[in-house]
């Protein structure tokens, strides 16, 4: 989403939880790993940062110091909160989407951390949904007074929050938000944004 928005064309490249091998030369662990010509960076917030710093001419994803120092304290809210809280919901699901080789790594890495096994941890997730739209309400109440996160337009505000949900919606037909919900009809804008790039993104329709 900081591409299309930027304005800037990228080819992605699949990966497995099991190549790491693949991206061990830029310095990185984890995914995502954006190249461009010969520099390697890890992480969405600093790809974010390189692409507001490197590409100014392009469209701001922040628009200015002070939308970007409230960008970075989303970011964190965005971990801590939404991922966080929808992981645990979705992590069984996202087992049965793996190569086999891959399941079994995310199988026994995650039942690790959660010291359960996955089928355990997303349990109890028809209860655990509501605290969880509850947590939303800070977006809930700005998208009462404007159309995105942003402002009249979406931001990198709205890719932060926005990203996890398309996750979610790639791999699990688990209904986080209820319909009538301003944060589901935020998230149908999302989708249709940059003529519909993350709606034509395979995934369950939730």
């Amino acid at each position: 989403m900081a591409l299309a928005h930027k304005g800037l064309e990228a080819t992605s490249t699949p990966w497995r939880f099991t190549e790491k091998d693949t991206i061990a030369a830029h310095q990185s662990e984890k995914v995502p790993v954006l190249l461009d010509g010969d520099r390697a960076i890890n992480d969405s917030w600093a790809i974010a940062t390189y692409l507001e710093d490197t590409y100014p001419d392009r469209p701001s994803l922040f628009g200015g110091d002070g939308g970007r120092a409230m960008a970075r304290m989303i970011n964190w809210w965005g971990d801590t909160v939404v991922i966080a809280g929808m992981f645990p919901m979705i992590v069984a699901d996202i087992h049965g989407h793996l190569a086999p080789a891959d399941q079994a790594y995310f199988r026994q890495s995650r039942e690790a951390r959660f010291k359960k096994t996955l089928e355990e941890v997303s349990s109890a997730r028809d209860r655990d949904v509501v605290a969880f739209r509850k947590s939303l309400d800070p977006v809930r109440l700005t998208l009462k007074t404007q159309p995105y996160l942003g402002g009249a337009a979406p931001n990198y505000a709205d890719y932060i929050v926005f990203g996890p949900f398309q996750w979610a919606r790639a791999i699990s037909s688990f209904q986080l938000l209820e319909a009538d919900d301003l944060v589901h009809a935020w998230r149908d804008r999302m989708l249709d944004a940059f003529d519909g790039m993350a709606r034509k993104s395979a995934g369950y329709d939730v």
